[in-house]
């Protein structure tokens, strides 16, 4: 096969591009015991999947250095193959490790591009086994792929186990993770982000970056220049409005056309008579809890409440203005003082941050004028 021969200081590696079929019969997928006494099942269920039988089937021992094979992640790599019509499946190279010491033959004056003799047992893999894994589900669904689809790797040979073990905790260790702030800006971007998360981001910046937006420079994005004080982080923002669009496809699509410049004015309007309704406390985060992240999540999920209501919805429809809402949520100001920072905790009670934002929602629910909502 042919291949680039790479030296960097000692070392010598090579490079190759390998047909997808090809490849996925040439390796071994390899993990080590999670759990002590752990064992592979010896007697599948008649009703096991195709994903469980591979599973099973992955080669376990002490020896191994990988991580167990995480199935719903390998689910969620094939779903993108799948869905990315545009973009490469395998843009980034699989690392590869064979003890055996391979043949590598210039072509003519090229030093550096040659034939290289392939291994008589599988190569063990170093870093790509979640995108081979979902290769090989990829490859069975979509048969007629197997041969459009190159797979770049990176071939090491020739040193003993130790090398690639200490490759893994090298690759695994140092990898630089995209911030949460940074995917919410990146969704709109993305070809295969559904419409529901790509509204919620453009709504998440709207409210950020618009001027009628009480929450103007408030929310704590990644690159904001703003010297205001941040009340929420962006992707704690981003995901609540998610959690409503994404539960109420039906409502946004027929309403809005999930174009977020049509959906900001609703919750504009609705902080605006937050705003207003709260304007004792609003903005006061050194006495009350009111403006904090834990209690603006709890007012989204209120916000979701009220849109799907029909007459508020109605209401707000006619007027454009945050009347319709300040008179569903005039009620809290009688409640203002439970969200005095001084007890706060000792009033909403919780295990968590989850926990906490669903008794606040709860006390905003109670609070609300004629309002029956979920």
């Amino acid at each position: 096969m042919i291949a680039t021969r790479i030296k960097q200081k000692d070392a010598v590696f090579y490079f190759i591009s390998y047909k997808a079929k090809d490849l996925l019969e040439k390796v071994k997928f390899t993990s080590r015991y999670t759990l002590e006494g752990e064992t592979i099942g010896l007697h599948p269920s008649v009703h096991e999947s195709e994903q469980e039988r591979f599973f099973r089937a992955v080669e376990k021992s002490e020896q191994g250095f990988q991580r167990s094979i995480n199935q719903q992640k390998v689910g969620q790599i094939v779903n993108f193959y799948e869905n990315a019509q545009g973009q490469p499946a395998i843009p980034g190279s699989i690392l590869l490790f064979t003890e055996e010491p391979l043949t590598y033959e210039p072509l003519g004056e090229y030093v550096s591009v040659g034939n290289l003799s392939e291994p008589r047992d599988k190569y063990l893999i170093i870093d790509g086994q979640h995108r081979l894994a979902a290769l090989h589900f990829f490859v069975q669904h979509n048969p007629e792929m197997a041969d459009e689809i190159s797979v770049p790797c990176v071939i090491f040979d020739g040193q003993n186990a130790a090398f690639a073990i200490e490759m893994f905790v090298i690759v695994n260790s140092t990898h630089t993770k995209i911030s949460k702030s940074h995917m919410v800006d990146l969704y709109d971007k993305i070809s295969w982000v559904s419409p529901q998360r790509k509204l919620a981001a453009k709504l998440t910046y709207a409210m950020y970056e618009e001027d009628s937006s009480p929450l103007q420079y408030r929310i704590n994005r990644l690159g904001g220049r703003s010297k205001l004080d941040k009340w929420i982080m962006q992707s704690e923002f981003f995901n609540e409005i998610s959690k409503v669009v994404e539960a109420n496809p039906d409502f946004f699509e027929s309403n809005f056309n999930n174009r977020a410049d049509y959906v900001f004015p609703l919750m504009r309007d609705y902080f605006r008579a937050v705003a207003s309704v709260m304007q004792e406390i609003w903005g006061d985060r050194k006495n009350y809890m009111f403006s904090q992240d834990v209690t603006i999540k709890a007012m989204i999920r209120i916000w979701g409440d009220l849109v799907l209501d029909a007459g508020c919805f109605a209401e707000w429809q006619a007027e454009r203005a945050p009347q319709p809402f300040e008179k569903r949520i005039a009620g809290w100001k009688g409640i203002a003082n439970r969200f005095r920072k001084e007890g706060f905790y000792e009033r909403f009670p919780a295990k968590g941050q989850v926990e906490r934002v669903g008794r606040i929602r709860k006390e905003l629910k109670d609070a609300l004028n004629g309002m029956s909502v979920r």
